[in-house]
C-alpha cells in the first residue's frame, strides 16, 4: 500500500505542479474537475446508506460555482448560492411527492455538497488569484502535508494521549502538537525558498509564512476528521477508489479544502485587507 501511494504521489506531482504554476483555464477546469469527482463520491456515499441527495444538482453546482469563482470571483456568490438552494428545495420536494420518505434529510445533504465541497473547494480558485497566488497556494497547501508528515512521524514515536479516539484512534495529541510546529517551520522555510522566485518586493515573506502555516496546522485537521466522521457514521473506509492506496478524491483533498479557504482568510488578514 506504501508502495502504491508513493508511485502514483510521484506520478502526479509533475502534473500538478504544471497546472498549478499554469493559474488559467487549465487550472481552473482541472480544479473544477477535482471538486465534481469529489462532489460525485459525497453524494454516493450517503446515497449507499439509503439517501438519495441529488447527484445532477451536486455536479451541476459544484461547475457552476467553481467556474463562477474563476470566472467573476466572488461577484456572483451569493446569487448562485441562492438560486442552488431554491432548485434543492423545488427537486426534494418533488422526490418526495415521487415517494422518498427522508427528502428533508436529503435536502439537506445536497445543500451540504454544494457549500462544503463547492463554494469552500472554490477557494483553491480565489487563493492562486490573489497577487503572489502562485506562492500563497505554494505555500498553504504543503503546510497541509508537511503537518500531517510531522504529526504522524511524533505520534508514532511518542503519541501517548489520544486525540479522536471515536473517529481516528491512530491520531494524538501529541501527534497534532507536532503536526503544528511542522507545518509553521515547514511554510516558514518554503517561504525563505520562493522568495528567490518571488522577489523581495512580494507579498510573500518567512515571518507571514510562519504564521500563515501556523493557523493551518491548527485548523485544517478538522476537514480529515470531519470526513472521517462521515466515514465512521456510514461504515466505510474510503469516499472512493479513484486512487490505488490513496482512496478517493474527496479523501486526497478533505484537509486541503479547509487549507484553501482558511490560507486565503489567513493572507489577507496578514496584508490587512481585511
Amino acid at each position: 500500500m506504501l508502495r502504491e501511494r508513493v508511485a502514483i504521489a510521484l506520478l502526479l506531482l509533475p502534473v500538478i505542479a504544471w497546472v498549478i504554476a499554469d493559474g488559467g483555464w487549465l487550472f481552473g477546469l482541472g480544479v473544477t474537475l477535482v471538486l465534481c469527482l469529489a462532489v460525485v463520491e459525497f453524494g454516493l456515499i450517503f446515497r449507499h446508506a439509503g439517501q438519495r441527495p441529488s447527484l445532477p444538482l451536486l455536479v451541476a453546482g459544484v461547475a457552476a460555482i467553481s467556474l463562477s469563482r474563476f470566472l467573476w470571483g466572488f461577484r456572483f456568490d451569493a446569487t448562485l448560492l441562492a438560486i442552488l438552494i431554491l432548485l434543492a428545495m423545488a427537486w426534494h420536494t418533488l422526490d418526495y411527492e415521487r415517494g422518498a420518505t427522508l427528502a428533508g434529510t436529503d435536502f439537506a445533504l445536497t445543500l451540504t455538497g454544494l457549500v462544503y465541497v463547492g463554494w469552500i473547494g472554490a477557494y483553491f480558485i480565489s487563493l492562486r488569484g490573489m497577487d503572489d497566488g502562485l506562492w500563497w497556494f505554494m505555500t498553504a497547501l504543503p503546510a497541509v502535508w508537511i503537518a500531517d508528515s510531522a504529526a504522524y512521524l511524533a505520534g508514532h514515536r511518542f503519541g501517548r494521549h489520544r486525540l479522536a479516539p471515536r473517529l481516528s484512534p491512530k491520531k494524538s495529541v501529541e501527534g497534532y502538537l507536532a503536526g503544528i510546529l511542522g507545518g509553521a517551520l515547514g511554510s516558514w522555510a518554503l517561504t525563505l525558498l520562493w522568495q528567490i522566485g518571488a522577489g523581495t518586493s512580494s507579498s510573500i515573506n518567512p515571518g507571514r509564512g510562519l504564521l500563515l502555516g501556523l493557523v493551518i496546522g491548527t485548523l485544517a485537521p478538522i476537514g480529515d476528521l470531519g470526513i472521517s466522521m462521515f466515514k465512521r457514521q456510514l461504515g466505510i473506509k474510503d469516499t472512493g477508489r479513484l486512487l490505488p492506496g490513496h482512496g478517493g478524491a474527496l479523501d486526497r483533498i478533505d484537509s486541503w479544502l479547509w487549507a484553501s479557504v482558511i490560507g486565503y482568510l489567513t493572507v489577507r488578514l496578514l496584508l490587512g485587507i481585511i
